[in-house]
């Protein structure tokens, strides 16, 4: 019998956001995401985002009523203090120059550009206006 698991490989992450058409626009203007479909289920819209770089791995929006906010923190340290998926892993080419454009396009940087020399990447950490942290990677190798 072979091992089923062995195909596995990134579909999407869902975020849950308050409002659909903010989250978007935002998702659009700073990470230059385009929206490739949309639907309804039980009272909330699912939006798909694909990434300009990598259009088979998706980032799916759910929006609609029940969403509560977790707190808000622009200290990267302190947001490891719940449980749960904690962020979104994202490749870059330059990561300096991706913060560089992401702080022009206003959005909050929780970590500058460091290295990590364990795992031979250099990364940096954003948010986004709901929270959902953001990770961009550089490989070093």
């Amino acid at each position: 019998m072979t091992n089923a698991l062995k195909t596995l490989r990134g579909a999407h992450v869902g975020l849950r956001v308050a409002e659909r058409d903010a989250a978007v626009e935002w998702y659009r203007e700073k990470l230059d995401m385009h929206e490739t479909r949309a639907f309804d289920l039980m009272g909330m819209t699912f939006t798909e985002m694909a990434l300009a770089g990598d259009p088979t791995f998706r980032i799916e929006l759910v929006s609609g009523p029940g969403a509560e906010g977790v707190a808000e923190s622009d200290d990267l340290y302190a947001s490891f203090g719940s449980h749960g998926w904690h962020h979104l892993g994202l490749w870059v080419d330059d990561v300096d120059a991706a913060v560089e454009t992401l702080r022009d396009r206003g959005v909050t940087v929780t970590l500058e550009p460091v290295d990590n020399d364990d795992w031979m990447v250099r990364v940096a950490f954003v948010v986004d206006p709901w929270s959902n942290v953001i990770e961009l990677l550089q490989s070093r190798v």
